[in-house]
């Protein structure tokens, strides 16, 4: 069955950079576009980046822009958040989606950045 399982979260100091993996399996990732999503306590889940399915478009939110890449390696059917410059409201739970799948979010990562 499809399956999403984000890693790579974690505790740090504002400014420093994390990076994220989506791990997909069940179905081939080369044929989705893909993105990044995040919710923060008593906030609304928010999309923060975009990718086709061949990694040649690129969309991001306007609070993440020039700090945040989204990338994809369809050959490992993997997917990636580099993370650069983080704030504060940063911090969330951040989510790898796939089109078709409404309700299936995968567990997320905990993302935390605090001094």
């Amino acid at each position: 069955q499809v399956q999403l399982v984000e890693s790579g979260g974690g505790l740090v100091q504002p400014g420093e950079s994390l990076r994220l993996s989506c791990a997909a399996s069940g179905f081939t990732l080369s044929r989705f576009p893909m993105s990044w999503y995040r919710h923060a306590p008593g906030k609304e889940r928010e999309l923060v980046a975009g990718i086709t399915s061949g990694g040649v478009t690129t969309i991001y939110a306007n609070s993440v822009k020039g700090r945040f890449t989204i990338s994809r390696d369809n050959v490992k059917n993997t997917m990636y958040l580099q993370m650069n410059s983080l704030k504060p409201e940063d911090t969330a739970v951040y989510y790898c989606k796939r089109p078709g799948l409404p309700n299936y979010w995968g567990q997320g990562t905990q993302v935390t950045v605090s001094s």
